[in-house]
């Protein structure tokens, strides 16, 4: 399928523009944090900007995903960031990958591969129906909130985890807004997608989203971000895709697989974290401007 390619060449792309923002981010005073004076030291680090323009590239596919497949189908591929992330800061860092990273990236695939299979995501319409947005924005705007208060309050590896998993949820609503805005295009051509809110929505979205995540990467190690980047992003996904969308997942019996398969994404998760690839990321990297 032309929107599983696309969706894993996105996830490449922003497993590598992570690593390559992380760097940068740690050049930056901890004074900066949450204040857009962070911008500035970044734009003023080559790494950073090449991270941008990983990200760029990761937006085209992931519009081409979207395009082209369910939203339940498309988001939750982006679990093989995490694993594609640490193999790449090996490869940067020149770090040896030990075998238990490879367990790592083998228990995550494997779990997204019997999750996937077992929950099928099929149906839904290529546009959200009525008013369905404005309590779907509500709901995400009070999550969000909550996550950034809590965020404020600590430092650390909690504080860093906490606005991961608020930029997973900036993220999995800018894809929401994408794929409505694509939508617009397939059935009112160009003239209805420069008209349409939720492309200038999906902009927004995508700038605040950039913004919680380097500041969680700011705040704390990498391996502490990317689980809640990836793992809170899927899910989420998965739960716009069922409620705006129209989006089906198989139920019954089938949670079972799913749960094992989500179990197996869970200990692969953890496996990776604990890993001294992690741990070698997680250290100041020499510094590139």
């Amino acid at each position: 399928m032309i929107s599983v390619l696309f969706a894993v060449l996105t996830a490449l792309s922003n497993g590598s523009a992570s690593v390559l923002q992380r760097r940068a981010a740690l050049n930056v005073p901890d004074s900066e944090a949450m204040r857009l004076s962070l911008v500035g030291h970044l734009l003023r680090q080559k790494v950073w900007l090449a991270g941008i323009g990983l990200v760029i590239v990761a937006a085209v596919c992931q519009a081409v995903a979207l395009a082209t497949g369910p939203i339940a189908v498309v988001q939750p591929i982006f679990v093989i960031e995490l694993p594609a992330t640490l193999l790449i800061a090996g490869y940067v860092m020149r770090v040896r990958i030990p075998r238990p990273v490879w367990a790592g990236v083998a228990a995550v695939t494997a779990g997204l591969a019997l999750a996937m299979a077992a929950a099928a995501p099929v149906g839904g319409s290529d546009e959200v129906q009525g008013a369905a947005w404005v309590p779907a924005l509500i709901a995400t705007g009070i999550f969000e909130a909550v996550l950034i208060t809590a965020a404020l309050g600590i430092r650390g590896d909690t504080r860093a985890a906490l606005l991961g998993l608020a930029a997973a949820c900036g993220y999995a609503l800018t894809a929401a807004l994408m794929k409505d805005a694509m939508g617009r295009l397939d059935s009112g051509g160009a003239v209805g997608l420069l008209t349409a809110w939720q492309l200038y929505a999906t902009a927004a979205a995508g700038v605040g989203a950039l913004f919680l995540l380097q500041n969680a990467l700011q705040a704390g190690s990498l391996v502490a971000v990317q689980p809640m980047l990836t793992l809170g992003d899927a899910l989420i996904s998965v739960v716009y895709g069922v409620t705006l969308f129209g989006e089906e997942l198989r139920t019954g019996w089938w949670l079972l697989p799913q749960l094992a398969g989500l179990a197996l994404i869970a200990v692969g998760c953890v496996v990776l974290a604990r890993s001294p690839l992690a741990a070698a990321n997680a250290g100041p990297p020499p510094r590139v401007e």
